[in-house]
């Protein structure tokens, strides 16, 4: 199963996933963190996301590039990836990313995730709406971001949006 949660900055967004994949996935948890820990404000987030994790049977493995290199060393019952928009910034800015195949690439690691596991959880981010005006590349991530966004909720039994700690389901039929 794949379930996809998106929102804004400070929405709830990793709090409701990590509660999908624990009501979704009773045995073994990975949590894939994307987050290259740059400066002072991405460490405080990691210290409180991995605190938000503890006492919840979560493996964590740092996977900031090659999401399709990755290969785990078992089948997990869920695995948690947080989060597709650090995962295409470094794979389209970052020396070592894989630049203009990040998009492709990405949806190969996907699918080898869900390959890995019973429950994928896969956390998003809603950049796409503030309406100011950015330089080509940026604009280039934003519209690169929400191609992958597209994609994964075709693909996804489930899609959330968290707006201001409140979860929304996003779509019909199958999805909840």
């Amino acid at each position: 199963m794949l379930i996809l949660v998106t929102g804004g900055a400070a929405s709830g967004k990793s709090a409701h996933a990590e509660r999908l994949l624990c009501e979704n996935a009773a045995g073994a948890r990975l949590y894939l963190a994307t987050m290259q820990p740059f400066g002072a404000p991405a460490q405080r987030r990691i210290v409180r996301h991995r605190a938000m994790r503890q006492d919840k049977g979560f493996q964590t493995i740092e996977r900031p590039l090659d999401l399709a290199g990755f290969a785990p060393a078992q089948r997990y019952d869920g695995i948690l990836l947080e989060d597709m928009g650090n995962l295409l910034a470094n794979e389209l800015f970052s020396p070592a990313g894989s630049k203009d195949a990040a998009f492709d690439s990405i949806l190969v690691g996907i699918a080898r995730l869900q390959d890995c596991c019973q429950t994928l959880v896969i956390v998003t981010n809603e950049v796409f709406s503030d309406g100011l005006d950015y330089p080509a590349e940026t604009v280039r991530y934003i519209r690169l971001l929400g191609q992958l966004n597209t994609a994964l909720a075709a693909r996804a039994e489930a899609v959330y949006q968290s707006v201001c700690g409140i979860l929304l389901p996003i779509g019909e039929g199958e999805r909840r």
